[in-house]
């Protein structure tokens, strides 16, 4: 029986890492959308404002019988730099700020424990970790964006995705 759990993950442009984390067997359902910000409702070009302090973000609903939380960590920090604040490669703003959000302390605990250990490999870490406050998801057009558009503009590069497609054969 499945046990799903619920995490935001932020990483930049949400096209690229709502794709990446489609790879992975046990994720079951995301949406992309907006977490964390001061306004309601808000809309892309409201985010890309830099006055809402929204996160372009994923909802990722997974199987934790199928993926550990920790996969999906590791996923994460596969297509993300750390070191960068505000932004993600030629994205910069604050709608592009890294971070995971969570809904509840033992899901708070895992990710500060990985997170401890993540510090480490970085001689800058601006990836956020705070409790989710609000999500409202993005329009229509940005859901599966680069499904829909294969071409599309995506800031991880192929081999990221590669990386993280290879997580499905460790046990």
């Amino acid at each position: 029986m499945a046990q799903n759990e619920t995490i935001y993950l932020a990483g930049g442009c949400f096209w690229g890492l709502e794709q990446a984390l489609k790879m992975l067997d046990g994720v079951k359902e995301t949406t992309v959308g907006y977490v964390n910000g001061k306004t309601a409702n808000p809309d892309y070009e409201a985010v890309c404002s830099d006055t809402t302090g929204y996160k372009e973000a994923v909802k990722v609903i997974y199987d934790a019988q199928v993926i550990t939380l920790e996969k999906l960590l590791r996923a994460f920090f596969i297509c993300i730099t750390p070191e960068q604040k505000d932004g993600q490669g030629y994205d910069t703003g604050t709608q592009y700020q890294t971070g995971v959000y969570y809904i509840d302390p033992q899901t708070a605990a895992a990710c500060a424990h990985f997170f401890a250990a993540e510090r480490l490999k970085h001689p800058a870490f601006f990836t956020e970790l705070e409790a989710m406050h609000n999500f409202y998801p993005a329009e229509t057009y940005h859901q599966d964006y680069l499904q829909k558009n294969p071409g599309g503009y995506c800031h991880i590069s192929q081999q990221e995705f590669a990386a993280v497609k290879a997580l499905n054969q460790e046990k």
